[in-house]
Order: structure tokens, then C-alpha cells, then sequence
């Protein structure tokens, strides 16, 4: 996506792509009539086929089945008695109403798909869901295959949350405002003041993570506003109910550009003050028209109302004199308001575009209204007419846009559905508004599909597929309502139409006709990057989609994929198993031989084959593989490294580990396995520090690398988000409960004593550093012209304070410091455009010797985002401007001598995440990386260069 690059500090941290929630972590379609592929050679149906699941012994995929369905009764009823009575191949020992819920039941031309939710002890299970495929005739079901995701592993002693609700809304606030404020500190808009977050948090409920054993949760959706550049927030996340740490959070947001410039919503009352709001009477339905950004005129319907306006509203192909019985969509005027009151609410005082006329006029074009009611339209009747699916839920429910939303006064180049509505964005610069092209609107009004079928987790894999289905039917949808061809070299791209100046090519964000493949475009990203690559890796599934579109035709290969994703996919598919649910689909369609070999080829030229995730490469040493961690970070020094890990399959709680930096012996664990998550290892080479998360509190634990006592030296009622340890000094950043400012803590762990590092809870303090006794932190005050940013170094044991050379009248931005043998670093941000760029500065302790060692602009300058340092190198952090999601944009390291000669080398190639870089003795740095799709702790004892 192209726009602001201020949402940088939702791309670092996190879990890397399969990690959460399992791989993370329905409409049936029509009998396929009239195709070249129903004829003799189709591969028959009659030879059941089944395929093993991942970590459980439910099957994923089963094919071929032609069983007499068991029970009577209700088509679930007849579901459950069927996985009831095939025990032994299910291996499902709750088929109850309790143990399997109802999600759906849709019926479609004789065939009968059955959505089931998987619930432990009456807990629901995150992507827990089982479907089961019959025909009906003649009152007699038929089983003809299942799929899906059940979770026989799990083994809970209870599901009652130690954890209470309260506590948890506040620890997930926490974890949500820390995670959005882990980037430099930055001086507030004019008329703002700092630590007013605005996030509130609301209870979803209890549900267990198939992790393992299983992970019971509290469930908290995190919604507000982004304080770095007030987009809305909205934060899907997981409180583990033991001991209160979030352990899994991801933006709710579907979006059609690849920024983090907008995030999720939930169901809103959608009322607006038009006649038609109640619909208690068959509408006045008027033919209008109006005249698209490309110059067409456009039909449109519309609704005439008592004021005798013409609004857009569209009762979805009915007349004056037919009763109302269908959809309606409603195109309305959203412009003027801010995105962050649109995203899962309902901006007040918004009406539904309006004409004294039936033909709306060049406001209407231009605000991009007459694109998003004609496209609307469109992408209806085209569910229907080719799938005879009733809207986006399949029941006709109301369809809504908004039309023209902003972001601070500024143009919002997107658009999202956020679980109840379409919204698009002003566009700006060369964009038009996001309603321009008709793909975007397919796109979006498709996420809402998706929704009511397989929802797919959008995040990580699952997320990339639901991404590469939008834009799948985005783009078919395109095609058939212009009438452009397949063998259009342009007919793959998707919003060619935005721009008002660039050619087609040059605007489109994405083409389906790409070459990319797992092994060489598959980009391992954290979570708070793209959701885990949402649009970064869609390409590759949408490439495969849009291949087979080419050898199959559009025909069938829009029935195959409409029928994979709404009787086979589920809500935690990754490739593999999106690939399976497409050959099955396509099979049951009757797809021939050759027509298989031709799918099976499409996948096959991006990679996507079982066991691809085998072939990804790096150029780093692997210290521990899988860590399987979220939201904590390395620490390094003397030769020795401490952090977090979980076992295999991210079940059990963290635990604090240390081990050799050079990768030798056998990595120790420090902290015990006592249920509770131990995390922000930090260590000094002598002593481990880590934070105990507790149902009620933190704890503070010391103990000696070579063993020893496990020591409690402090804790806190309210949440932390990091700790560091040198000496006798261990300090941690809390925020203030009232004010909302974050604060640095230290302990005196040799006397017991426990100082703020600044008395006063008006000054904010964070991201220090500590070594020798002092600690450096970065700083904001208040002034009677404004706040104020520096950098100031705290002797412990004088007390006294001394700030380092920053200007405080032109600084915009401080960010992380680190203490070195002979000095502190800082990064210093004094451009208030907000390019990205930030300068490395270093001085000595004593404020003297200031020295640019990378600058804020020109030749050598970095996107500087965090920093760490040894007494040979400082190694800074890249997060680059999220112009495109892109594995260029993404958190690489960089390093560089203390006095910046030479310039800055890539620490590593790799291609993915590379966060958390703690620096050791030399050269030599850590980091999380998530190239392969895991959380793996890799090092390099020295740069690459170049890459």
C-alpha cells in the first residue's frame, strides 16, 4: 500500500508465521452443468481418499465417501450421528451438540455442508471446525466427505480462567499500547497530550488455543486509536487465563492495500436516516444513473423517497410493484469522516448519497460514490447468478459502503471490510478514492464471503489465502462486469484503476499473473507485520488461483474455488491444506485427469506442494530453533545469551533459557515450569533476569548463570514491557496507571531499593539501557512552549542526572539508548515530516563528544527504529516506510562502527523478520528471526555486507 509510513511500530515483534493458534497461530455450490469438464474421463468419486492431520488424529481432508448418512432429523444432526458412527476413523469422542456446535448448514442444488465447532468441555477451540458434505434425495442424506481442523490432543485439567476479566482487559490493553508504543518516544500533535492511548478492551469470552495440550485464554478485542498517527486499532488478543500474558495478537482489520494503516472492527448498528431504514413497506424503486471515474455511464438502482430525493440504495433487482424480498445494498456518504469512527462503529450523522434527480451528478463521480453502488451491484449478481448465493451472508442481509472516509485530515489510501460493511478510503496524491475500481469493491465485499464460510484467521497462512481469494474473485468479477479477456496482458492486475495519471501497470498494487513461489518470495513475518504476510505471501496462492483460472477457464475454475472455500476450507488452512481443499473441490466437480494434472501444475509452478516449507534458506547460525515465543525479546553479553522459549508446539508456558552464544554446550533452563509465562530474559553474562507474569501481578527474578538461587527481588501490580540487567541494576518500563505515561523503574537488587528513575509522573521515561551503575533512558517533559525530548543518563549511585547534546526544541523523536564501555547511543528523529529516517548519535557520558554515527538524511542514513550495542559495534534496526509490504520494508539489522566509519553493512540476507537484535561481545548479534515461517534465535559473528 502506499501511504504514511507512521504505523511502523505494528511491524516488529511477534510470532513468526506458523506460530499461534495451530498453523496461525457455508454456501454449497451449484452442480456444475454444462462444462467441458462433465464428460467421460472425470475422475470418479467412488474411491474414498483420506488425508492425516497435523498434531491430531482427526483426518483433515476425506474423499470419495458415499455413506447413508446416520440419524434423522436436522442436516447437523445427521452430521454429528455420521462422525458419531465412524468413530474409528474420526476419532472424535464429543459428538454431541456440546462437543460439535452448529455454525452452519447451507443447502445448494441437492448438496447439504455442514459447519460444526469443535468445543472443549464447553470451551470453544480457535479454529477448531469440522465440516461434513451430503446429498440429499428423496429425504435421504448421503455423506460424500469431510475436512477440516478437530483437535484430539487437547487435555485440560479445567477450563475455569484463574485470570479474572478485569485483569486480563488490562493486560491485553497493555500488551496492545506497548506493542504500538515500542517505537521511539515522539513529541504529540500540537493540542494533544502523551499517554492518552484511547484503546479500551472488551471480554470476547474463553477460548482454548489448540496448542498441544491446548492453552486456555481469555479472549480481548483491543479497539482505539493509534497514538503514533491516530488510525484506528483494533486487536484481536489472546490473555493466557493462568497467569495474564498475551500470548497471541493480531489486527482484525481485511484490508485491500498491504500497509498497517488500518485495523478491524466488530458488527456495528448500521442506522442511517434515510426512509428506507426500516424497511417496512415494498420500496419505490427507481432505474438512475450516474457517470463512473473512467467516463462510463452507469445504471443504477435506486429508492425515491418521501423528500423526493433519489438516494443510493438498491433493493437488488426488484420493481416498484414486487413486495420486498431481497438485499439491499446502500451506498453512504462517509466523506469528512475520520477512518477511526468507521472501523467497527458507525460514524454519526452520516446519510446515504442523495440527488434531486435520478441522475447523480459529477459530485457523486468524484467522490467515488456512483463506483462503489454500481460495483456493489455487480459484485452481488454475480454471487448469485453463478453460485445462487443470497448476499454476503447467504440470507440477504443488508450491504453497506461507506464511501470517503479519512485518516487525520489526510487522504486514506485503502480500503477494508471490518465484519459488517465495506469502507473506502479519500484517496490522495494520485489516487482516486478506493471505490474506483471494481475489483477493490469484489475484494472487499468478498473478505465478507469469506467470513460467513471457511473464515479463515487472517493472519499468517490462513490470512494469505483468504487475501489471494478476495483478490481472486475481485478480479473475475472485474473482468465479466468490463468484459475483458483473459488473454488481456492486463487482466491480472488489481487496482490498475485507482491512479489518475499512471498507466494501468504502473498503478496496480498486485498481479495475479506473477511468478512467485514459496522458495523464492515466501517472506517469514511476525504478526504485527501484515498480520504474518497476509499481503506479502497472497500472491503465491492467488498466482496458483489465477493460473488454473488460465487452464481451466473462468467457468469452472470459479465454480472450483467458490466450492473450495465454502465445503472444504476452514478457518486455520495454510497452503498445503488450501491446495488439498482445490483438488478436492475439483474433483467433486468432475474435474478430468488432465484438468487435475493442470491444477496440480498451477500449484506447482509457485511452489506450493506438500513439504515446501523445508526449502527456505538462511545465512545465519541457528542457536535454538522454534522458540515459539510472542511479544519478548534477547538479551546477549560476555558470551551468553538468555531468552524465552516453549516447547515444540507452543503449548507450554514460557520459560527463561541461557545459553553459549558461539552455540556450544547445552542451553540451560533458568526459570522454573511453574504454569505462569517468565519473560524479557535479560542478562549481564553473570546473572539472568526475567518478569514472572502472575494471575494478579509481576514478579522480578534474579539467579546466577552457573546456577544457583532463584531470587524474587520485586514486582508490580501493573504490567511491564521489558527489563534489563547490568550489576546490581535492574530496571523495567511500567505504565502509569492513571496518566498512562510509561515510566522507568530500577531495584537495587544488593540493597532492595526501588526508585523511579524521575519522580514525577508527568515526565515519561523508556527504552533504557544500564551498565556499570548508570542508566540511560530516553525522556519527555512538558515546557511552557510545548513538550520537550533528550536523552539523560542516571548515576545510581550519586543520583545525580546528566542529559546527553539533544536539541530540544527541534528533536521529534528519541528512541532506544544503549551504554557502551565509553559511552551512550540514541537515535535521534528531528524531521517533523515524519520520512522515517532517524539519526544514530553517540556521546560520552558526560554529554561531551557528540558524534553523528549514522545521519538522520543523506548518504548513510538509516530508517533507525531500535538499537543495540557492544564496545566494537552499535547494530540499529531498520523498519523502512511501509510504501508496499515488501520483505525490503520489513525489520532488517544493520551495523556499524562507533564512529560510523566505514557506513553501515547488512548483518544478514535473510529473507523475512529479523527483530529483538541484542548485541554480545565483538561483532556478534542476536536476534528472533522469521525466514523459515518460525520463530527461530539465529547469530552472526559478523556482517554480510552487502546483499
Amino acid at each position: 500500500m502506499r501511504t504514511s509510513a507512521r504505523r511502523r511500530a505494528d511491524r516488529t515483534g511477534g510470532t513468526a508465521v506458523g506460530q499461534g493458534a495451530a498453523a496461525l497461530l457455508a454456501a454449497a455450490g451449484l452442480l456444475v452443468t454444462g462444462m467441458t469438464a462433465a464428460h467421460a474421463d472425470s475422475i470418479p468419486a467412488a474411491t474414498p481418499a483420506t488425508a492425516p492431520g497435523s498434531g491430531t488424529a482427526t483426518p483433515s481432508l476425506v474423499t470419495g465417501l458415499h455413506e447413508a448418512a446416520a440419524g434423522t432429523g436436522s442436516a447437523a444432526d445427521a452430521a454429528r450421528g455420521h462422525l458419531k458412527a465412524k468413530k474409528g476413523r474420526y476419532h472424535i469422542a464429543d459428538t454431541s451438540a456440546t462437543g460439535l456446535s452448529t455454525v452452519s448448514t447451507d443447502s445448494e442444488g441437492g448438496k447439504e455442508t455442514v459447519r460444526l465447532q469443535q468445543k472443549y468441555k464447553g470451551v470453544p477451540v480457535l479454529g477448531g471446525q469440522y465440516v461434513v458434505r451430503m446429498t440429499k434425495k428423496d429425504g435421504r442424506r448421503t455423506v460424500t466427505g469431510t475436512s477440516g481442523n478437530y483437535f484430539t490432543q487437547l487435555k485440560l485439567d479445567t477450563v475455569t480462567p484463574q485470570v479474572s476479566e478485569q485483569t486480563a482487559i488490562q493486560r491485553a490493553i497493555t500488551a496492545v499500547g506497548s506493542q504500538l508504543g515500542a517505537a521511539p518516544l515522539h513529541v504529540p500533535a500540537k493540542g494533544e497530550k502523551p499517554g492518552k492511548a484511547a484503546l479500551t478492551g472488551k471480554a470476547v469470552g474463553v477460548t482454548i488455543l489448540p496448542q498441544g495440550t491446548g492453552v486456555l485464554t481469555r479472549h480481548i478485542t483491543v479497539t482505539g486509536t493509534d497514538p503514533a498517527d491516530g488510525t484506528p486499532v483494533e486487536q484481536e488478543v489472546y490473555v493466557d487465563a493462568h497467569s495474564g500474558f498475551a500470548v497471541m495478537q493480531y489486527s482484525g482489520i481485511q484490508t485491500f492495500a498491504a500497509t498497517g494503516t488500518a485495523t478491524g472492527g466488530t458488527e456495528s448498528s448500521a442506522t442511517g436516516t434515510d426512509d428506507a431504514s426500516t424497511d417496512t413497506a415494498p420500496p419505490f424503486v427507481v432505474q438512475g444513473s450516474g457517470t463512473r471515474y473512467n467516463g462510463e455511464k452507469a445504471d443504477l438502482n435506486l429508492y425515491k423517497g418521501s423528500d423526493g430525493s433519489y438516494q443510493m440504495i438498491d433493493y437488488g433487482f426488484r420493481t416498484a410493484d414486487t413486495p420486498y424480498t431481497g438485499p439491499m445494498l446502500k451506498t453512504y456518504d462517509a466523506r469528512g469522516r475520520d477512518v477511526s469512527t468507521a472501523s467497527g462503529a458507525w460514524p454519526s450523522g452520516i446519510d446515504v448519497f442523495k440527488s434531486a434527480t435520478p441522475d447523480f451528478g459529477a459530485d457523486a463521480t468524484n467522490a467515488g460514490a456512483v463506483d462503489a453502488h454500481w460495483a456493489a451491484n455487480k459484485v452481488y449478481a454475480y454471487y448469485k447468478d453463478h453460485f445462487g448465493r443470497k448476499g454476503l451472508d447467504d440470507k440477504d442481509g443488508f450491504i453497506y459502503s461507506l464511501v470517503g472516509v479519512t485518516a487525520n485530515g489526510q487522504p486514506y489510501n485503502n480500503a477494508f471490510w471490518d465484519g459488517s460493511k465495506m469502507v473506502y478510503g479519500q484517496g490522495g496524491g494520485d489516487y482516486r478514492t478506493f471505490s474506483a475500481d471494481t475489483d477493490v469493491v469484489g475484494h472487499e465485499m468478498t473478505h465478507g464471503v469469506t467470513e460467513h464460510t471457511a473464515n479463515l484467521v487472517y493472519a499468517g497462512q490462513s490470512g494469505a489465502i483468504n487475501e489471494a481469494i478476495s483478490d481472486y474473485f475481485g478480479n473475475a468479477i472485474d473482468l465479466e462486469a468490463s468484459g475483458q479477456s483473459m488473454d488481456d496482458p492486463d487482466s491480472g492486475l488489481l487496482g490498475e484503476d485507482l491512479c489518475t495519471t499512471l498507466s494501468p501497470r504502473e498503478c496496480a498494487l498486485r498481479d495475479l499473473d506473477n511468478d512467485s513461489t514459496t522458495q523464492k518470495d515466501f517472506v517469514g513475518v511476525t504478526y504485527r507485520g501484515d498480520n504474518g504476510g497476509v499481503h506479502l505471501n497472497s500472491p503465491i496462492f492467488s498466482g496458483s488461483l489465477w493460473d488454473m483460472r488460465h487452464a481451466l477457464g473462468g467457468e469452472l475454475s470459479d465454480q472450483i474455488v467458490y466450492r473450495a472455500l465454502t465445503a472444504y476450507m476452514t478457518p486455520l488452512d495454510g497452503f498445503t491444506e488450501g491446495r488439498a481443499a482445490v483438488l478436492a473441490a475439483a474433483q467433486e466437480l468432475g474435474a478430468t485427469k488432465a484438468q487435475v494434472k493442470a491444477i496440480e501444475a498451477a500449484f506447482a509452478k509457485h511452489g506450493v506442494v506438500p513439504g515446501w516449507e523445508t526449502k527456505l534458506g538462511v545465512d545465519t547460525d541457528t542457536l535454538l530453533p522454534k522458540v515459539n515465543v510472542a511479544g519478548t525479546g534477547v538479551s546477549a553479553a560476555g558470551g551468553t545469551y538468555a531468552v524465552s522459549r516453549s516447547n515444540e508446539d507452543g503449548s507450554e508456558p514460557y520459560s527463561v533459557w541461557t545459553g553459549s552464544t558461539d552455540g556450544k554446550g547445552t542451553p540451560q533452563q533458568q526459570s522454573p515450569n511453574n504454569g505462569n509465562y517468565n519473560v524479557y530474559a535479560s542478562t549481564d553474562g553473570k546473572n539472568v533476569a526475567w518478569a514472572e507474569f502472575a494471575s494478579s501481578a509481576v514478579y522480578f527474578h534474579v539467579r546466577p548463570i552457573s546456577g544457583g538461587v532463584d531470587k524474587v527481588v520485586g514486582g508490580t501490580a501493573s504490567n511491564v514491557s521489558g527489563i534489563v540487567l547490568n550489576g546490581d541494576i535492574l530496571a523495567y518500563t511500567a505504565p502509569d496507571p492513571y496518566y498512562g505515561l510509561p515510566h522507568v523503574v530500577y531495584i537495587n537488587i544488593k540493597t532492595g531499593e526501588i526508585k523511579q528513575v524521575n519522580n514525577s509522573y508527568a515526565v515519561a521515561t523508556a527504552l533504557p539501557s544500564v551498565r556499570d551503575g548508570k542508566i540511560a533512558y530516553a525522556k519527555m517533559w512538558a515546557e511552557s512552549d510545548g513538550y520537550k525530548l533528550g536523552v539523560e543518563v542516571l548515576d545510581t549511585a550519586t543520583g545525580t542526572t546528566t542529559l546527553m547534546p539533544v536539541d530540544k526544541n527541534t528533536t521529534n523523536g528519541v528512541g532506544q539508548t544503549a551504554l557502551s564501555d565509553d559511552g551512550v547511543y540514541w537515535i535521534e528523529d528531528g524531521d517533523a515530516t515524519d520520512s522515517g529516517q532517524a539519526a544514530v548519535k553517540r556521546a560520552a557520558l558526560d554529554g561531551s563528544g557528540l558524534t553523528t554515527v549514522t545521519p538522520e538524511s543523506g548518504a548513510g542514513s538509516l530508517y533507525a527504529y531500535s538499537l543495540t550495542a557492544s564496545d566494537d559495534a552499535v547494530t540499529v534496526t531498520t523498519l523502512p516506510p511501509a510504501t508496499s509490504w515488501a520483505n525490503e520494508t520489513l525489520p532488517k539489522l544493520y551495523q556499524v562502527a562507533p564512529d560510523g566509519k566505514g557506513g553501515a553493512q547488512r548483518v544478514s540476507c535473510n529473507r523475512g523478520d529479523q527483530v529483538f537484535a541484542a548485541a554480545d561481545t565483538g561483532r556478534r548479534v542476536l536476534w528472533l528471526d522469521g525466514t523459515t515461517g518460525y520463530t527461530n534465535l539465529v547469530k552472526r559473528d559478523r556482517p554480510a555486507g552487502r546483499c
